[in-house]
């Protein structure tokens, strides 16, 4: 008798426990972290764009916080993605300049990613775009905490058509992966940026219910540019010009399905770039303005890069913030967010929660530090108020007066750029 009445009520409570572990589940936020490839500090129309139309990022900026001195850690594309994943300086982890195809490195698998970050809680976690943090097996998005994974293991100019083919590199074919299995190789990449936002729309409808991080890092604006039909010739900037268009479309499509699942306001997404525009491809590259020199350097032009972070009544809408934070300071704020645990390696990122919320007058560094992006060479220091920047002697990437070069898949340079 007493066992008959003890069953009932001990369902009860079990339904009511995962009732409340399901609540509790429910209200983890969801992170969205969209990350552009070489894109220029004023590609954007509300950073000042004359030429380019950025309807979704505008939008994006008045029902969030823009970010006017956001840095990433290196200019560089490997040496980038692996402090933002981290939360780590490049150098910390070992990563320096840019992956090349096939040379058996890559970040290491003992790194912790904010995916690995957020996995014990349950996130559904997915990476649709460039990853260039390794091309083997060992290195892939799979083994970093990503469920899903759609999209090149490099740069796109990582193939035959490369200007310097034959005489500097020797790439194979641009792979096409999903899910570790090579699907196609590509020459004509103009449905890249629609490909991978379908991915991520997708992403989305089947992870309603659950928490998720999706991470969408576009091979574009990176030469070479390539647009899709829909918006080729669109833009008043020319090609690059269309190119960031498409991009802004994309950022519309993954806002527009957050609302209609009804994730919008319980959805963290943040917009950046890996850093500054390639100024060698001259009309082909971003541009900095008003910011000094571009990728590959520790001036402004090539680590200050435009950020925006929407979360609609948690991140105060309309907000222009002036206070520098970094890159590598999203990993510690997001495990803030969420509850998650920091990983048990040392991390150089600072949670930057308060500043993001509007709720802090302090910005979250003493300093920062700019290292070359191939070496351990000690380029710049600046304070953590962004009030002072210490450059030391050094050599650097600059066009110095030499005219660019256009990099497309029709015309290409007979020479090596020197």
């Amino acid at each position: 008798m007493h066992t008959q009445r003890f069953l009932p009520l001990f369902s009860l409570g079990l339904l009511l426990l995962f009732s409340a572990c399901q609540e509790e589940k429910e209200k983890l936020p969801n992170i969205v972290i969209i990350f552009t490839d070489d894109q220029g500090y004023q590609d954007v129309g509300c950073f000042g764009s004359p030429d380019i139309n950025t309807p979704h990022l505008d939008q994006m900026a008045q029902e969030g916080t823009k970010f006017t001195n956001f840095y990433v850690s290196q200019p560089v594309c490997s040496a980038s993605r692996a402090s933002l994943l981290t939360g780590c300086y490049a150098n910390r982890v070992g990563v320096h300049g840019a992956f090349m195809p096939y040379v058996g490195k890559g970040l290491h698998p003992d790194e912790m990613t904010i995916a690995e970050v957020l996995k014990p809680l349950g996130y559904a976690t997915a990476q649709f775009g460039k990853w260039h943090l390794g091309s083997e097996p060992e290195f892939l998005p799979e083994r970093q905490g990503f469920d899903e994974y759609f999209g090149v293991p490099f740069s796109n100019d990582m193939w035959p058509l490369h200007p310097w083919q034959g005489t500097v590199f020797d790439f194979g074919p641009l792979p096409l992966i999903e899910n570790g299995v090579a699907i196609d190789t590509l020459e004509d990449q103009s449905m890249l940026t629609t490909w991978y936002t379908e991915h991520a729309v997708d992403f989305i409808k089947r992870n309603k219910d659950n928490p998720f991080f999706l991470y969408l890092p576009h091979s574009m604006p990176h030469v070479p540019l390539f647009v899709s039909d829909k918006f080729k010739g669109k833009s008043e900037a020319g090609l690059y010009g269309d190119v960031i268009e498409e991009i802004d479309w994309s950022v519309g499509q993954v806002l527009a399905a957050l609302k209609e699942n009804g994730l919008d306001e319980n959805t963290l997404v943040v917009f950046t770039s890996d850093n500054g525009p390639w100024l060698s491809y001259g009309g082909r590259s971003g541009r900095a303005l008003p910011l000094r020199e571009g990728k590959g350097t520790a001036w402004e032009g090539g680590v200050r890069v435009p950020c925006i972070m929407r979360w609609p009544n948690k991140v105060p809408a309309g907000r222009v913030e002036e206070k520098p934070a970094m890159t590598i300071d999203l990993l510690p704020t997001i495990a803030a967010l969420t509850g998650a645990d920091l990983p048990a390696q040392t991390i150089d990122g600072k949670d930057m929660t308060s500043l993001l919320l509007g709720k802090a007058n302090a910005a979250p560094h003493q300093a920062a530090y700019y290292f070359y992006y191939k070496t351990n060479e000690l380029h710049a220091v600046m304070s953590g108020d962004g009030r002072w920047k210490l450059y030391f002697p050094h050599r650097y990437r600059s066009l110095n007066g030499r005219e660019a070069v256009s990099y497309t898949h029709l015309t290409l340079p007979t020479k090596r750029i020197v």
